[in-house]
């Protein structure tokens, strides 16, 4: 056990990040081990919808420019004794390793490359359905029977015990596939301060702060709905998390950086794609409501130790399959009559989509034009149609017969642009008992490590809040919900999750008392018929809230503009509501 806290940093917070990070960390302030997330549900799936006809190709994935960011450093790495743990492995972590140590010795550096296997389980699906696990639907707990293609890709999220493994063995760099991305944070973390395997609060501890660093350059600012109060946001940094033997954290970030880290920036990543009070992870279930935060320097927010305990026996498993296809198409409307306009056009597009058996059509307008426009610009709002079939050829009719409108539809048609058609991948969670995972560490020299499963316990469900009483009377002015709180959202499967919380301490009474369930569906009324689950997270002062099944079967096959939730929390603070005048006289 090393007597300083470690620093870990994020590079990499989802495939397609600033590939310039790698070298950014490099050049930063010193750290103990750099960490890289690549994958998500929507990013697994996008790769299975491109190599779906190649079976081979798909298995054989990887994110080749990790190589690309990590070689021109290898030497540094080596010189510095840097860790570097990644899950670009994908659904080929071997491979990806066998290429770093390839990359290594070309360059004749000295580097110790493992990697962590088991999280693949579609070549065991059948075996595991006949010995009993339905794998049913973790949301609506339907049958696998009902997932509508045949699978292409199944993957479990492992813990990060083999990390640990790996790095106590004398690896340099660690290759992960499905790890959770908590995962490459609490690895490192137990291998630095040699936790234990039932150290449940310190791993809980790691978890929060792997949560809060894994989406790269959010906990410094980026996508931060206060953005407009911070510094230098151009290229907002990533972030660092020093983590204390006691599983107490501080969140930062490198001293020459762009953005900042403050409390406000850290609450928006604690209640991003969180699904309740229980955070559930293969190595830990940890007590959100344990976590508080302190400011305790500029770009230094103290995270304390918090309350962890066993995880629960299960892990989810993400299942693809393909389920047709889709296409996007888009226009614009200009000047007068638009609703006249809009009408007509979409009165067009049905009929064209009726004729050509599409399964599937949403159409929408987006904008609304400025009067008296003194440019083109001010005058045009978005057309947008999105339609799914099983087959591609209807979805190319329609692009091709909405391209022949040119002469015939509204005054000042632009013509159209098409996105596909591409295909269309469902998302299935499923459950799978961490037990029958061949979880492994694969050393070098070809040695392989069996991860045990943990010690878990039943988990029994996320705690049941109350709905709180109406706010008393007060003079109030109408005004955006923005002016008095933040929020942040995101995606989980078919659902979207919103954490609003204010700034304002005086305020937080008001907002649990007027953020109800009810208020909820008046400020999304696209939620009216679906299942809302409301979380309150007093230390925080934020609410949260479970949008079920507002993203379909998730963000890779529904046809929404905002396929994967992220914007919800936008629209919701543009809403007006009633707020207590005092309240906005103490808001910043």
């Amino acid at each position: 056990m090393r007597n300083r806290a470690v620093r870990i940093a994020n590079f990499s917070g989802y495939l397609g990040d600033r590939r310039s990070a790698f070298d950014e960390a490099m050049a930063g302030d010193p750290v103990d081990v750099l960490v890289g997330d690549y994958l998500a549900e929507i990013t697994m799936a996008g790769v299975s919808a491109a190599l779906d006809a190649d079976r081979q190709a798909l298995a054989g994935f990887s994110v080749g420019y990790f190589l690309e960011q990590i070689c021109p450093h290898l030497a540094a790495v080596a010189e510095h004794d840097l860790k570097i743990v990644v899950n670009a492995g994908a659904f080929d972590p071997a491979g990806l390793a066998e290429r770093v140590r390839a990359a290594a010795a070309h360059a004749g550096v000295e580097l110790d490359v493992a990697h962590v296997e088991g999280d693949g389980v579609l070549h065991r699906l059948e075996d595991l359905r006949a010995a009993g696990y339905d794998l049913a639907h973790l949301d609506t707990r339907a049958p696998l029977d009902e997932l509508a293609g045949e699978p292409i890709a199944a993957n479990a999220y492992l813990g990060g015990w083999g990390i640990t493994a790996a790095l106590r063995e004398g690896a340099d760099i660690v290759v992960c596939g499905r790890v959770t991305d908590a995962s490459l944070v609490t690895g490192p973390t137990a291998w630095w301060h040699d936790w234990g395997r039932e150290d449940w609060d310190r791993l809980a501890g790691a978890v929060v702060a792997g949560h809060i660093i894994e989406c790269g350059a959010q906990a410094a600012g980026g996508n931060f709905a206060g953005f407009t109060r911070l510094p230098g946001m151009l290229r907002p940094g990533f972030p660092i998390a020093e983590i204390a033997a006691d599983g107490g954290s501080v969140i930062t970030k490198h001293g020459a950086d762009e953005g900042a880290v403050t409390v406000d920036t850290v609450t928006a990543q604690l209640v991003y794609e969180i699904q309740g009070p229980h955070y559930l992870n293969p190595d830990v279930t940890v007590d959100m409501g344990s976590v508080r935060l302190r400011q305790a320097g500029r770009d230094r927010v103290q995270v304390s130790p918090v309350t962890g305990a066993p995880p629960p026996p299960t892990t989810k498993v993400a299942i693809y399959a393909p389920a047709g296809y889709q296409i996007g198409i888009t226009t614009h409307l200009t000047g007068l009559d638009v609703e006249e306009k809009a009408g007509l056009l979409e009165r067009q597009v049905r009929r064209i989509a009726a004729e050509a058996a599409v399964d599937e059509l949403v159409v929408g307008r987006h904008g609304t034009p400025v009067t008296d426009p003194r440019t083109q610009d001010e005058a045009t709002i978005g057309f947008r149609v999105a339609a799914a079939a099983e087959r591609p050829e209807p979805l190319q009719r329609l692009s091709r017969e909405t391209q022949s409108l040119g002469l015939s539809s509204i005054p000042g048609f632009m013509g159209v642009e098409s996105a596909g058609p591409k295909r269309r991948i469902d998302y299935w969670p499923g459950l799978l008992p961490q037990e029958v995972l061949d979880h492994k560490t694969v050393l070098q020299d070809g040695r392989r490590i069996a991860i045990d499963s943990p010690k878990t316990e039943p988990f029994h469900g996320q705690p049941v809040h109350p709905e709180p009483e109406p706010p008393p009377p007060t003079p109030t002015e109408r005004v955006p919900l923005g002016r008095i709180a933040y929020a942040r959202s995101g995606d989980k499967g078919g659902n979207s999750n919103l954490g609003i919380w204010t700034d304002v301490p005086e305020a937080w009474p008001w907002l649990r008392a007027a953020l109800t369930t009810s208020e909820l569906r008046r400020l999304l009324p696209e939620t009216e018929n679906l299942t809302i689950v409301r979380y309150e997270f007093p230390h925080l002062r934020a609410v949260h809230f479970v949008l079920c099944g507002l993203l379909g079967n998730a963000g890779s096959s529904n046809l929404r503009l905002d396929v994967i939730g992220k914007a919800v929390g936008e629209h919701v603070r543009a809403r007006l509501v009633d707020v207590p005048a005092a309240l906005l006289a103490a808001a910043p």
